[in-house]
């Protein structure tokens, strides 16, 4: 006994070392290895592109990798973080997947109440009918107090996934609907859902098949029928998926001859533990094969053969550092660490990316705002100064508008005076009469820019019978309006004729030897109405050699002023007016030409 005790510390104290030191031999990756490599490549393709939908993807990817292995709270962990990327990127589609999946590595950790939440929430998102009736199937399942209602909502997912032939869930739904037999003591239901789910998933996820066929086995033992709980691991012995796996093959001789212990045949599983021990040493699975030392151990306990015990050990501790040189799994488990952390430090990178694009979008969209802001302020001083620039020209122009010619006024004057002065009182009631009539009506039109044509022709004729009743024996007039134009709709510029007319009389007619004539002629030219003023004077030439400068001075300002009206107009209302003067071809009288845009 002391050798045997002396033997199993060395053993113990030997496999703590070499498991150490063989955490750093190298070995050929597993599926486990290249898979967990895949996905922490592609988590870091996404992140450094910055695509959140990719690392979302990952995130689902390498849940699903531990999902399978059994790890459901790392799977659950994973799943969250790919939720929380689906919902700001407003993914319905996944972010309805991704919850089911939650719900299932929840549920498999028996977090139930979390579970019915999530599935809930994934049938209130169900982006297809058959999505929505399987999650509320399963929200219902797990609520419902009786079997009954468990039963039901099993069955309505069972004939969904006929249907569909969804084999994953389909596999799912018969070992659920077994669970509820077992509980109702329906054997052979049971057993029937159990094996449907077996031949199910067994081809489409194995991993799946091996976890309904323990459930079965287990369901055997605990109703005492070893024979059928054999004859399940046998069978799941015969398939390819544990033949090419020596790992698991190893794993389910062993549980075979637990099922032979509790059968109380010890001799037969005494064979399979060796047999699983044999190929474990071959294979180099180093965890496994001290599972059959310790299982086989307890056996020759039993029985009391030391001896067996003895040689077990020693054969074990020779084989050692064999077995630890051929076992892939310890440095497996090493680079799948190492992986994690990889894993991990991505998601620190992309957090950190993350913060850093969230400073970038605060302080371009800070700059952006400011900019718009300061555009807006410089539009809007803009606008102001253009008001103010507007209002200033429409001051400038009523100030033009409200200016008289002060000949007019002053020779007005003088004529009524003369009219007195020879005792002429009628002619001098009937000039004063009249000029008062032009001066009301110019007043009354002053506040305007624009005013009724047949307002502007009253006052244009009112104007000429004037200065015809100063100076009869010098011209006559004649004023022409084509009957195309619109006498009442028609607006045009107050009073803007007016100082040419007095220029043609004053400068121009009046010193004629004999009676001139003077023409005013309002004519419309396609979108523009013309108006003509012609006179057979002196022309402009002469009236400039006998002007005396003191006339040449106020003549020079009246004009100025009512082309810088025609050039304020232009500028407030866009009327495109233009005007030209010149002296006529034969060189008697001056030709003025204005033009006005009608549109």
């Amino acid at each position: 006994m002391k050798d045997l005790k002396s033997v199993k510390l060395v053993f113990k104290i030997l496999l703590i070392s070499i498991l150490v030191v063989g955490n750093f031999c190298t070995a050929q990756d597993s599926t486990r290895v290249t898979q967990a490599y895949k996905s922490a490549a592609k988590l870091k393709k996404a992140v450094d592109n910055n695509d959140n939908k990719g690392v979302a993807d990952s995130y689902v990817g390498i849940a699903n990798d531990y999902y399978i292995q059994g790890n459901y709270a790392k799977s659950e962990e994973f799943l969250v973080k790919a939720r929380n990327i689906y919902k700001n990127l407003s993914d319905k589609k996944n972010l309805e997947a991704v919850t089911r999946k939650i719900a299932q590595s929840q549920e498999k950790q028996n977090k139930i109440t979390p579970a019915i939440s999530n599935y809930s929430m994934a049938a209130e998102m169900g982006y297809t009918e058959k999505s929505r009736a399987v999650n509320t199937n399963d929200a219902a399942r797990l609520s419902s107090p009786t079997s009954e209602q468990k039963v039901e909502a099993i069955q309505d997912n069972i004939n969904i996934g006929l249907k569909t032939k969804d084999k994953g869930d389909l596999a799912a739904s018969y070992s659920q609907m077994a669970d509820v037999n077992i509980q109702q003591k329906d054997i052979p239901k049971a057993e029937e859902n159990l094996n449907n789910a077996y031949v199910i998933s067994k081809k489409e996820a194995p991993q799946q098949a091996l976890e309904i066929n323990q459930k079965l086995t287990n369901f055997y033992v605990e109703n005492r029928n070893f024979e059928k709980a054999i004859e399940a691991k046998k069978k799941v012995l015969k398939e390819d998926f544990v033949k090419d796996n020596s790992q698991e093959k190893v794993n389910q001789i062993q549980e075979l001859a637990d099922i032979y212990i509790k059968k109380n045949d010890p001799d037969e599983a005494v064979i399979l533990l060796k047999n699983a021990y044999g190929i474990a040493l071959e294979k180099g699975h180093t965890l496994e094969a001290q599972k059959s030392v310790k299982r086989l151990d307890s056996l020759y306990s039993i029985t009391g053969n030391t001896d067996a015990s003895v040689l077990l050990y020693r054969d074990f501790l020779g084989k050692l550092p064999d077995i630890v040189s051929k076992d892939r799994s310890l440095v497996d488990n090493k680079i799948l660490e190492d992986t994690e952390q990889r894993i991990s430090q991505l998601e620190k990178e992309k957090e950190l990316k993350d913060a850093l694009i969230h400073k970038k979008n605060v302080f371009n969209y800070s700059l952006i705002a400011a900019l718009i802001l300061l555009t807006g302020l410089v539009i809007f001083i803009f606008r102001m100064l253009k008001k103010v620039q507007i209002k200033n020209k429409k001051i400038a122009l009523q100030s033009l508008r409200r200016e008289m010619n002060p000949h007019f006024i002053f020779n007005s004057l003088n004529s009524v005076n003369h009219f007195i002065a020879t005792n002429n009182e009628l002619e001098a009631n009937q000039y004063l009469t009249k000029f008062s009539k032009l001066m009301r009506g110019v007043m009354e039109n002053s506040a305007e820019d624009f005013i009724p044509f047949q307002q502007e022709l009253d006052l244009l004729q009112n104007y000429l019978a004037l200065e015809k009743t100063r100076f009869a024996d010098k011209f006559d007039y004649e004023i022409e309006v084509d009957e195309n134009l619109n006498m009442h709709s028609l607006k045009i510029p107050g009073m803007l004729v007016q100082p040419f007319l007095e220029n043609a009389v004053w400068h121009g007619l009046r010193y004629r030897s004999d009676k001139g004539f003077l023409t005013l002629s309002f004519e419309k030219e396609a979108q523009h109405l013309k108006i003509t003023i012609e006179d057979n004077g002196i022309g402009i030439e002469e009236s400039k050699k006998q002007k005396t400068q003191h006339q040449k001075t106020r003549e020079g300002r009246g004009m100025k002023n009512t082309l810088e009206r025609i050039k304020l107009l232009n500028d407030l209302y866009k009327k495109e007016i233009t005007c030209t003067i010149k002296d006529k071809e034969n060189g008697s009288g001056v030709l003025v030409n204005i033009k006005i845009n009608l549109t």
